[in-house]
């Protein structure tokens, strides 16, 4: 028991002090994400909205394909860009594996489907609602497609959002893309497994405290732009 209490104390302080190494950490982490995040939003909005509006051959194949990657492995992803970066992969001329950049490029794999699909039912519900008028206003498709986002923006940041609570969670696939590399690839989650694993609770407990912060901000987040979609949808 006083192991724990004085790894609890030593975390606080690491948090308190401003630790440099932890610090390091919580910003690549932050970097990583919110980099991954924005690829996939711009990804993954379009999309969605296509697919919530658009009426092509294979439509519904695509949208239960998107469904269906929301639940993709995420060391099933960390492999498949492991191939591509690899030494024997076609992409190994672009040196990225075990590279910040490696990691982004995992997390926006696995972040585009959830912003993508959540997108879709939220163009879908809106166009159910607005379709008749945008039918006699002759919107065209692309104009159906902005209004629908400026409509459930919302709805598009709670998506958003759920997307970042993937992606900053994220242990498996960047684990296996950044080989959890000292001041170059070590994230949050890799950094509490490894330091785990070595005994040292410290930084361990110090770095979950800051993942459980930005869990809770992320839900408060949430639970506010559903209020505010609310009140917007009565005024």
């Amino acid at each position: 028991m006083s192991d724990f209490s004085s790894a609890f104390s030593k975390a606080f302080y690491l948090l308190i002090s401003g630790d440099a190494a932890l610090m390091e950490i919580i910003m690549l982490s932050l970097q990583v994400s919110l980099s991954a995040v924005v690829f996939a939003t711009l990804i993954g909005l379009p999309l969605g909205s296509i697919l919530a509006v658009g009426r092509f051959p294979g439509r519904g194949a695509v949208a239960a394909g998107v469904n269906a990657l929301m639940g993709l492995p995420p060391v099933v992803v960390g492999l498949a860009v492991y191939m591509l970066l690899s030494n024997a992969g076609p992409l190994s001329v672009l040196e990225l594996l075990y590279t910040p950049t490696a990691l982004i490029i995992a997390q926006t794999l696995l972040v585009t489907p959830i912003i993508a699909a959540l997108a879709r039912q939220a163009a879908e519900d809106l166009l159910e609602e607005y379709d008749e008028q945008l039918r006699s206003l002759g919107s065209s498709t692309l104009q159906t497609i902005s209004t629908l986002i400026w409509d459930g923006r919302y709805r598009l940041l709670t998506a958003i959002l759920a997307g970042f609570g993937r992606a900053i969670a994220e242990v498996g696939a960047v684990m296996i893309v950044g080989g959890n590399i000292n001041h170059v690839t070590r994230t949050m989650t890799t950094a509490i497994a490894l330091e785990t694993s070595k005994g040292d609770l410290a930084l361990a407990l110090a770095l979950g405290i800051i993942l459980l912060g930005i869990a809770f901000a992320v839900n408060a987040a949430l639970m506010s732009l559903r209020g505010t979609a609310e009140r917007a949808a009565h005024a």
